[in-house]
């Protein structure tokens, strides 16, 4: 077996996280000795200029990480350029659907990191509060702009009523603001387009009849910013958009369950497969339902916790 570098890679990436998986993909590639052609969202591009400047300070010899800025346009022409030997792509389905028409006519290896609608599944637990954290961090954080956000929320009929009443409670305590103040717990959304996008999701929901707990609107308080308020929304339709479509905003959805297998069924129904958080003080309930849920990342008793030693992905449209 001989290992040899592939040559040059093609790494475009999202707004969301710019730098984290600028490195993610910029890293490993040049350590096994390729060149890179990083391609930033249009949205977020400074902070792949400012890995280039530090590329550039560090003496890493010209030509080795190239940053190409631009928009969607950009990232096609990079795509099918004839000179590129492998492509990594992290961003929507529907624009990595489009990568790997692009990428099909020079027959170039792909890897895809897309969208989700992944859940968050809470059995008996004795740990309630704990739960209620976690179910907040995986939908909430980011103001909810994240690739594994759990927005479907699967409860217990046993513990449904206190768990919703508990959510409620922390959730009404949320601050919006400026990210940069350390009082602040959720900040805005990256545009006044995604803002318009997230809240006719919302208002489209509410038509179709599902009930909303807590927020839903645009806060009065904020005059400048995308901000959008933490969103609950019950009594939702497993035919809803909102439970079927990624939102990429602080939008949960929620729905009960009786059994395990309920679970596992009403889990399983989606056309993404990125993740799942499972909450229970079961341990082989953990390990058992996890192993049936089609997923490319299962978190027991914690959500969106990033182990940078394993891989990132999932099945299905989530790449």
């Amino acid at each position: 077996i001989r290992w040899q570098p592939m040559g040059v890679v093609a790494a475009i990436i999202p707004w969301n996280y710019p730098l984290l998986i600028a490195s993610w993909k910029v890293a490993p590639a040049l350590a096994a000795g390729c060149t890179v052609v990083l391609k930033p969202s249009e949205l977020t591009p400074l902070t792949a200029l400012e890995l280039a400047t530090i590329a550039e300070t560090i003496n890493l010899p010209p030509g080795v990480l190239n940053v190409v800025t631009g928009d969607g346009n950009t990232g096609s022409l990079l795509a099918s350029h004839p000179k590129i030997s492998k492509i990594s792509f992290t961003g929507s389905t529907e624009v990595g659907s489009a990568v790997m028409k692009s990428v099909s006519r020079n027959i170039v290896p792909v890897s895809l990191e897309l969208g989700g609608k992944s859940s968050a599944i809470v059995f008996d637990t004795e740990n309630v509060d704990e739960c209620v954290a976690g179910v907040m961090m995986g939908c909430f954080s980011n103001s909810g702009q994240i690739c594994s956000a759990t927005s479907r929320l699967l409860l217990h009929k046993h513990i449904h009523d206190d768990f919703i009443e508990r959510l409620n409670h922390k959730t009404g305590k949320m601050k919006l603001g400026d990210p940069m103040e350390h009082t602040t717990t959720m900040g805005p959304l990256i545009s006044k387009a995604h803002q318009i996008r997230v809240l006719e999701m919302i208002e489209k929901a509410k038509n179709e009849g599902a009930k909303v707990l807590i927020g839903g609107n645009k806060p009065l308080y904020m005059n400048n910013g995308w901000f959008i308020e933490p969103t609950i929304f019950h009594n939702v339709g497993r035919k809803m958009e909102i439970w079927n479509k990624e939102v990429f905003g602080p939008v949960l959805s929620i729905t009960k369950f009786e059994t395990e297998q309920e679970a596992i069924e009403i889990a399983n129904d989606s056309e993404y497969g990125l993740a799942t958080a499972i909450f229970s003080s079961d341990q082989e309930k953990l390990s058992r339902v996890g192993q049936q849920i089609d997923v490319g990342i299962v978190w027991e008793n914690c959500n969106q916790s990033v182990m940078y030693e394993l891989p990132w992905g999932g099945t299905k449209k989530s790449g």
